[in-house]
């Protein structure tokens, strides 16, 4: 658990150093996450090193939802501004995300039936 912990951190901790470097163009914790991703994926770090960190972070995920809530509660005033303007990119935003998680699902779904023709 400790070693899962310093990765997820020390990930964080990297993510948060490139992100100063592109001058927060990325938010840091989206390039620890990607960085942390791309370890596993090309196994320089194995799973189950994070695995027991990782559960523990995904059952308690309604913790991380607070501070958003309160940050909307304390600019109540400005989202009530601009709430159209939210609801259109939220709108937006949505509908080219399951376009492209339609696509991407078709396509895997073409490649899995074609594989089993060539092999069955």
């Amino acid at each position: 658990m400790i070693k899962g912990s310093f990765y997820i951190l020390l990930f964080y901790f990297l993510g948060e150093m490139l992100s100063l470097l592109m001058n927060n163009f990325i938010p840091g914790s989206v390039l620890g996450m990607i960085l942390l991703f791309l370890s596993l994926f090309f196994k320089v770090i194995k799973p189950e090193n994070v695995k027991d960190v990782a559960i523990v972070i995904t059952k308690n995920m309604a913790v991380f939802f607070v501070p958003a809530g309160v940050g909307l509660m304390v600019y109540a005033e400005l989202f009530s501004k601009s709430l159209f303007t939210i609801l259109i990119a939220i709108a937006i935003s949505t509908i080219l995300t399951i376009i492209t998680v339609s696509l991407v699902q078709d396509n895997f779904e073409k490649r899995r039936k074609k594989g089993e023709t060539n092999h069955g």
